[in-house]
C-alpha cells in the first residue's frame, strides 16, 4: 500500500515494494519506521525531517523523500547561520 504524507512533508513508502532488510530502522534520526515481521511499518510519519536517510538506503525504492526541504533545511540553515533553534512550519506544539 502506497502511503503519502505530504500533508506533514514529502514522505512516501510503498510497504509492497518493502524487502525486509531493516535499514529505514536503523539509519532513520526519529524512528520513522518500526520493523513488523517481515517488513517496515511506517509508524511515526510526522516525525520525519526529510533528511533522506531512509531512502538512501533502501535498496528497493520503497521509500522516497525530497530531502532538503521541511525540518531537515531548517535545521541544516540554522547551524549554518549558528542559530540554537531551528524554526519550521513541522514543529509540534
Amino acid at each position: 500500500m502506497m502511503r503519502n504524507v505530504y500533508d506533514f512533508n514529502t514522505l512516501q513508502y510503498d510497504s509492497q515494494l518493502c524487502s525486509g532488510c531493516r535499514m529505514c530502522t536503523i539509519v532513520c534520526p526519529h524512528q520513522v519506521f518500526e520493523q513488523n515481521g517481515k517488513i517496515a511499518e511506517l509508524i511515526h510519519p510526522k516525525d520525519c525531517m526529510e533528511c533522506g536517510a531512509c531512502q538512501l538506503n533502501c535498496p528497493t525504492d520503497a521509500i522516497t523523500v525530497d530531502s532538503g526541504v521541511g525540518c531537515a533545511k531548517a535545521m541544516m540553515i540554522a547551524a549554518v547561520k549558528g542559530k540554537k533553534e531551528p524554526t519550521c512550519g513541522c514543529a509540534r506544539p
